[in-house]
């Protein structure tokens, strides 16, 4: 196949959309862009946050802390969150708007449950991989095009994994929302995706490139 490009859609789940217990401000306005853009993309693979419900990164699981305390484990700073996306939930699902009929291939993460996985590619230890880097390169794909939730979590480090294994990698950036825990978290992030070699693009310029 060669020079192929991909549409790698993030996390557009329920839990991190409206009503959802993490949910991004505005997350659920990227369901949309995906349907948009999908049929534009001859290969289409999404992610989902797939946890077990006893995972290190839920505050639930630590009696006495809080969600956005920091806590330390095997070395790596972990933030803790709201129990989400927990495996088989509705939480877990994707956005029922969501076209899944044009998605060739899904890949779970952080589904062990002693290390968080904000990338699409690797857990936050960067031992253990998804899968979707070998399956990008058995489709002989060298271009992605990133989009999704959250522009400041998972999109940035899915960028920046995506940028260190060799892909030219293109952030979709209107089709991406943040968290921003910090005013200016998603603007920093999409800046720091930018200077390790990124492109950000719009969604019209990316339709208007595939026509």
């Amino acid at each position: 196949m060669g020079q192929q490009s991909v549409l790698v859609i993030v996390d557009v789940q329920n839990d991190f959309c409206k009503g959802g217990s993490l949910a991004v401000p505005q997350g659920e306005q990227v369901v949309a862009m995906a349907n948009r853009l999908m049929p534009y993309f001859d290969l289409v693979v999404a992610t989902q946050d797939w946890h077990p419900a006893n995972h290190i990164s839920f505050a639930a699981n630590h009696p006495g802390s809080h969600v956005g305390a920091s806590i330390m484990v095997q070395g790596i700073a972990q933030l803790l969150w709201p129990t989400h996306c927990v495996q088989g939930s509705v939480g877990a699902q994707f956005h029922p708007a969501l076209d899944v009929t044009r998605i060739n291939r899904i890949f779970h993460k952080g589904t062990n449950k002693g290390v968080d996985s904000y990338s699409t590619f690797f857990d936050n230890a960067r031992k253990h991989h998804t899968g979707l880097d070998a399956y990008l390169k058995e489709q002989g794909v060298i271009q992605l095009y990133i989009m999704g939730l959250a522009t400041d979590y998972c999109v940035k480090f899915s960028v920046l994994d995506a940028l260190s294994l060799g892909y030219e990698v293109n952030v979709i950036e209107d089709a991406c929302r943040g968290v921003d825990l910090t005013p200016g978290d998603s603007e920093a992030a999409l800046t720091e995706m930018v200077t390790r070699g990124a492109k950000r693009v719009l969604v019209r310029d990316v339709i208007a490139a595939m026509e």
